[in-house]
C-alpha cells in the first residue's frame, strides 16, 4: 500500500513538473527568432539596398496592410485553400496508403502509378489542371491535393507494413469489427506516420498553394506576391510571406503539437 501511494505521489510530482518544462521550447523558439531578426538587421545595414529591406521596414508594411485589411483578407483566402487541399490529400492518401500496405498484390500493381505521380512536377500538374478544368477553385485545390497525395500514400503504406501483427491477432480473438479494428488497432499504430505526413504536408501544400495563386487566381498571398514582384516591392513581398509563416508557426505550436501529444498518450501509458 505504501509502495502504491509512493508511486502515485511520484507520478503527481511528474505531472506537475511537465507544464513548467513546456516553456523551454517556446523560449528557445523566441530566442531563435530574435537572433534571426538581429542578423537580418545587421546584414541589411551592411548592404543597404531596396532589394534587401531591414526588418523594421517589413514590419511597417505588415502593420499598414493589416490595418487596411489586405493581409487578413488574402491570408484567410490562402488558409482556406491550404485547409481544403490538406484534408483532401490526407484523407485520400491515407485510405490508399493503408489499402496498398494491407494488400501486396494491389501494391505491386499500383506501385508504378505511385512512382509516376511522385515524379510529376507540381508546376505541370497545376498548368494541366487549369487547362483542363479552367481557372477556378476546384482546379486550384485539386492540383494542390494531387501533388501531396502520393507522399501521403508512401508514408502510410510504409506504416501499414510495419504494423504489429500481435495487436491484429488480439483484435481477431476479441472479434473486433472492421471499424473497431481500424479505430483501436490500426490508427493508433499509424499515428507517427500520420503525424509525419501531416507536418510535411502542411509545409509542402502552402508552398504549392502560393504557386497556384500566382498562376491563376485573383486573390490570396500568392497573388499579392506576384503583384508586388511586378512592382519590385521586396518589403511587401516579405511582409505577406512572414505574415503567413507566422500563422503557420502558430498552427504548429497551438494545434499540431497538442494534437500529436494527445494522440500519443496511449503509448506513454502503455510504457
Amino acid at each position: 500500500m505504501g509502495s502504491l501511494s509512493l508511486g502515485t505521489s511520484s507520478q503527481g510530482r511528474t505531472e506537475k513538473a511537465v507544464p513548467g518544462r513546456n516553456w523551454g521550447p517556446l523560449l528557445t523558439i523566441a530566442a531563435s527568432i530574435v537572433v534571426l531578426a538581429v542578423a537580418w538587421q545587421l546584414a541589411a545595414a551592411l548592404w543597404p539596398s531596396r532589394a534587401f529591406p531591414p526588418p523594421l521596414d517589413v514590419l511597417r508594411v505588415m502593420v499598414r496592410e493589416t490595418a487596411k485589411g489586405e493581409i487578413p483578407y488574402h491570408l484567410g483566402i490562402t488558409l482556406c485553400r491550404v485547409a481544403a487541399s490538406f484534408l483532401l490529400a490526407i484523407v485520400i492518401g491515407s485510405a490508399i496508403g493503408i489499402f496498398l500496405g494491407s494488400h501486396p498484390r494491389a501494391d505491386r500493381f499500383l506501385d508504378p502509378w505511385v512512382i509516376l505521380s511522385l515524379n510529376v512536377p507540381a508546376l505541370v500538374v497545376i498548368v494541366l489542371a487549369y487547362i483542363w478544368f479552367g481557372l477556378n477553385e476546384v482546379a486550384a485545390i485539386g492540383a494542390v491535393a494531387f501533388n501531396k497525395i502520393p507522399n501521403v500514400i508512401v508514408t502510410m503504406r510504409e506504416g501499414t507494413r510495419a504494423l504489429d501483427l500481435r495487436y491484429t491477432d488480439m483484435a481477431r480473438v476479441y472479434k473486433f469489427g472492421p471499424f473497431a479494428r481500424l479505430r483501436h488497432v490500426v490508427l493508433p499504430q499509424l499515428q507517427p506516420y500520420l503525424a509525419a505526413a501531416s507536418r510535411s504536408g502542411i509545409s509542402l501544400i502552402w508552398k504549392i498553394v502560393l504557386v497556384v495563386e500566382l498562376l491563376g487566381r485573383s486573390n490570396g498571398v500568392g497573388f499579392q506576391i506576384n503583384l508586388y514582384f511586378q512592382l519590385f516591392d521586396v518589403a511587401s513581398i516579405l511582409a505577406y510571406t512572414l505574415a503567413f509563416v507566422c500563422v503557420m508557426l502558430l498552427i504548429e505550436i497551438l494545434l499540431v503539437q497538442p494534437l500529436e501529444h494527445a494522440s500519443t498518450r496511449w503509448r506513454r501509458r502503455a510504457t
